[in-house]
């Protein structure tokens, strides 16, 4: 693959016109190969106003600490970046997030100023086509104080004897914590806040060709969501890990279940009108 070349930029890249390039080319495949890049913002200035819009959209409180999943948004547009790459071996328009880690090292704060620093590694066989791992880490002054791993799958045609990496633990059973409508635009909503603009979450019109019914919730909200409503305990330095089961279609109600008896501590979403459809499950540790 080579050495990987570092590509330093003084801003974030803008994530609209990356999905319209991803969306109106077919990758290149000119191998099996990740292309050797990483990619590293300097200087990152937390916006108090974008922040706040994101805190209020994902239920956490309004205030200078960064919340856990935010760092995976000023991040995003680095990941976009590597994954529309014409060399890149999987098409980014239709990846669907399935399993996110990540690692607070302490907390931060809105006078944080951040490196952030992203590449692609682990791609992998799947049984329901490929994945591919993007890997977000954060400095602070030198110190690593954040770190996140995205695991994307490009659905197609799979091995049925892939490895399936770590199994989540089972779905936190009993009555709800709490009950959650969702509504038809909350994509919209949270593609203005993240930049996260991928078809499947904006309208039925543009997920119908990516294979969905309708437009899905995007897994990173749902996870932030989660965290934001276990409080305290979630907000502090630990290590979160989510699978994205089903995809939660728009408009639609899901219930949180909560299991704190052990450790760790597991939450998940499951559908209000049928229990038995899950859709993400989550360890805090």
């Amino acid at each position: 693959m080579g050495e990987p070349r570092v590509e330093t930029l003084d801003s974030a890249p803008g994530l609209a016109p990356i999905f319209v390039r991803a969306a109106l080319s077919r990758t290149r495949r000119l191998d099996d190969a990740i292309p050797p890049r990483v990619l590293r913002l300097e200087g990152q200035r937390i916006d108090r106003d974008h922040l706040t819009a994101y805190q209020r959209l994902c239920g956490f409180t309004a205030d200078d600490r960064l919340p856990h999943t935010y760092p995976h948004v000023l991040g995003f547009g680095l990941q976009a970046t590597l994954l529309g790459d014409p060399a890149f071996p999987l098409p980014m328009v239709g990846l669907v997030h399935v399993e996110n880690e990540i690692t607070v090292h302490r907390a931060l704060t809105a006078d944080d100023l951040l490196e952030i620093t992203v590449h692609a590694d682990n791609l992998a066989p799947h049984a329901k086509g490929r994945t591919v791992q993007l890997v977000t880490e954060v400095d602070v002054d030198g110190a690593r104080v954040w770190e996140g791993r995205s695991t994307y799958l490009a659905r197609g045609k799979g091995e049925t004897d892939a490895p399936s990496g770590d199994r989540p633990p089972a779905m936190p059973s009993g009555f709800p914590a709490a009950q959650w409508s969702l509504a038809a635009d909350l994509g919209r909503e949270y593609a203005a806040v993240s930049g996260d603009v991928n078809p499947i979450h904006l309208s039925a019109l543009t997920a119908k060709p990516m294979g969905f019914p309708q437009a899905i919730a995007h897994g990173m909200w749902s996870y932030a969501r989660v965290m934001a409503a276990l409080g305290r305990h979630a907000s502090g330095p630990v290590t979160s890990h989510v699978w994205f089961r089903k995809p939660i279609l728009l408009p639609s109600r899901v219930d949180l279940v909560v299991d704190t008896t052990g450790i760790p501590n597991v939450a998940g979403l499951r559908s209000a009108r049928r229990p038995d459809v899950e859709h993400l499950v989550l360890t805090v540790s």
